[in-house]
């Protein structure tokens, strides 16, 4: 996925253990709804999992990712369909195409204008580009512990990571307007995700989605400040034995114009 805070990817963790993240997703390729024929870009791909139920429709699908792994992986997975290494600020089209997806990935692209002129010049006019990520207080819990346990390092603030991106209904919307897109629905609503049984569940989404806030630590500090960020969070999102995530979802469905 196309990431701007040093972030490392383990594609094969990444689909053992977070499988959810297209699982989830899959009635976004409803709202998507391919049609036979048509091309389509996945963009942030990941391991491919939701660019082959869009091809599965009968769509012409091609699936990017900045990462080599995760296209890797994609292309071991299903090889019959395309998987290009482009990045989301790089990716263009030889010819204007019908639609743009993703799902989970915008919210790593944090100069959201250079993405969305990129979608914009890929289309055609009436061209769609549906799309599901981090929205406004998206792990907002997860998100304040880490800020904490990095102050008690000597790390403020203002000098942290900022990985993320998770707009505001208002702000995204405002800014596919900008772009030339005309909104047709937005969705901004909770989902209190269950992870993958464990005792340190959250520890391990700590250290696939985290990456960037950790980089300056020590192995044995790390550790240490996964089980500080488990601890500040039990309370709430350790519940019926099964860790979880705070996530809120921004999910819309624009139309160039």
């Amino acid at each position: 996925m196309t990431t701007d805070a040093g972030q490392d990817w383990d594609a094969a963790a990444y689909g053992q253990r977070f499988g959810f993240v297209a699982q989830l997703a899959e009635d976004l390729v409803g709202l998507l709804d391919p049609q036979p024929g048509e091309h389509i870009v996945d963009l942030g791909c990941g391991t491919g999992t939701l660019t082959a139920q869009i091809a599965s429709r009968g769509a012409e699908v091609l699936g990017i990712d900045a990462d080599p792994a995760m296209i890797e992986a994609a292309r071991a997975a299903y090889p019959a369909l395309r998987f290009e290494v482009v990045s989301a600020y790089d990716f263009a089209a030889d010819a204007p195409i019908d639609a743009v997806f993703s799902n989970a990935a915008l919210h790593w692209m944090t100069r959201p204008e250079d993405v969305l002129h990129r979608v914009a010049a890929a289309l055609r006019p009436g061209g769609r580009f549906v799309a599901e990520m981090g929205g406004g207080r998206n792990t907002e819990l997860v998100s304040a512990a880490i800020r904490d346990a990095l102050a008690r390092r000597g790390i403020p603030p203002e000098r942290q990571a900022r990985p993320w991106y998770f707009p505001t209904p208002a702000e995204y919307a405002t800014l596919l307007e900008r772009h030339g897109f005309e909104v047709r629905a937005l969705w901004h609503f909770e989902r209190f995700t269950q992870l993958v049984p464990g005792d340190h569940a959250l520890a391990d989404w700590l250290t696939m989605f985290a990456s960037p806030f950790t980089g300056d630590l020590t192995a044995e500090d790390r550790a240490a400040f996964h089980a500080e960020v488990e601890d500040a969070t039990r309370h709430a999102l350790y519940v019926d034995g099964r860790w979880h995530v705070d996530y809120r979802r921004l999910r819309f469905v624009a139309v160039r114009i």
